[in-house]
């Protein structure tokens, strides 16, 4: 017997639209993340980029659970002196609503070039709509997997 090592020409790469209006903020990061990884993938390797292309609508209806939305602050730095800036959930939300969702999968993505990598196939809109419907992505229904309630 031959042992299978999975390599970058063996990968193949799906195409999947989730609706995130009404889904929980974590629970949804969760889910896209592992499909980043490839981790529901049967020749998944953790030293490779096996997963596949995401592209999240609705960014803008997604909740948060508790007091969350009023206490939740992202932080970030100028990289000046005295330039470390906070923005609140809520304000995100007003202003950026893909960013409050890709910096929650981003998270949770490994901390490296391969990371980085990953989050490329990341693509996050506001709206009901994307721009990658050549692409003929299947759409993942997450509500069933997911209770936003």
């Amino acid at each position: 017997m031959k042992t299978f090592v999975t390599t970058t020409a063996t990968v193949e790469r799906d195409w999947w639209v989730i609706d995130a209006q009404g889904l929980r903020l974590g629970r949804l990061a969760t889910e896209v993340a592992s499909l980043l990884k490839g981790k529901h993938k049967p020749y998944f390797a953790p030293y490779l980029d096996c997963g596949d292309h995401v592209v999240v609508i609705n960014a803008d209806k997604i909740q948060l659970s508790g007091a969350k939305a009023e206490k939740k602050v992202y932080y970030h730095h100028s990289g000046y002196p005295g330039g470390l800036r906070e923005s609140k959930f809520l304000e995100m939300m007003e202003k950026h609503p893909e960013r409050a969702v890709e910096l929650a999968i981003k998270g949770m993505l490994p901390k490296n070039r391969l990371g980085r990598q990953m989050f490329r196939k990341l693509k996050v809109y506001a709206g009901p709509s994307h721009p990658h419907t050549a692409q003929q992505p299947t759409v993942l229904d997450l509500s069933n997997r997911i209770k936003a309630s």
